[in-house]
């Protein structure tokens, strides 16, 4: 995850990754499923991962807040447009001679206005989709690290007595993509 600024900050997704390979690592406890593990040490990664979650949770937000204030200045930016056409519509169907073309003048400018609010509208859509659909693939991969995390553990827990030529191969795992 790169943080405004650019520099390279440790996210949510990259803790749940540290605390699979923390446990990956842990040593077998011998006739058991078990695993010993610093309970100090991982307590402290979780916190870490604990306190990160609603960071990322407030950037989601924050999103949109944002979104929504996209969307008002759309809307109040679309308002001002249709006033500005229907005031430019009243004042040229006020003068006799040119009632006719002054009442399509009008027409096209609300008509117009209405079609840059809806492109507004759509844009902002668009880009709010996008921005959920990232942050949805990212709280999809951290929950999938921690169902393999969690999936690994169970086997350990499983496998920790039998010798290793008794154990079925491991399929190695492929990393996940990054955004």
């Amino acid at each position: 995850m790169t943080d405004i600024d650019g520099s390279k900050s440790v996210g949510a997704l990259d803790r749940i990754e540290e605390i699979i390979a923390y446990v990956e690592q842990a040593k077998a406890v011998p006739m058991s499923r078990a695993c010993k593990v610093d309970r100090a040490e991982m307590i402290a990664m979780l916190e870490e991962l604990q306190n990160e979650l609603p960071g990322d949770l407030r950037r989601a937000e924050a999103m949109l807040q944002e979104r929504d204030k996209i969307i008002d200045a759309g809307e109040r930016e679309a308002e001002r447009i249709i006033t500005e056409g229907e005031t430019e519509h009243a004042r040229l169907v006020s003068r006799h001679e040119i009632t006719v073309s002054a009442e399509h003048e009008g027409n096209r400018i609300i008509a117009e206005a209405r079609g840059e609010a809806q492109r507004l509208r759509d844009e902002v859509d668009e880009y709010v989709d996008t921005t959920l659909a990232n942050f949805e693939q990212f709280l999809h991969r951290a929950l999938s690290g921690v169902e393999r995390g969690r999936d690994k553990m169970h086997t350990l827990r499983e496998i920790g007595s039998f010798a290793p030529s008794q154990q079925e191969p491991v399929e190695e795992e492929k990393p996940l993509p990054q955004l």
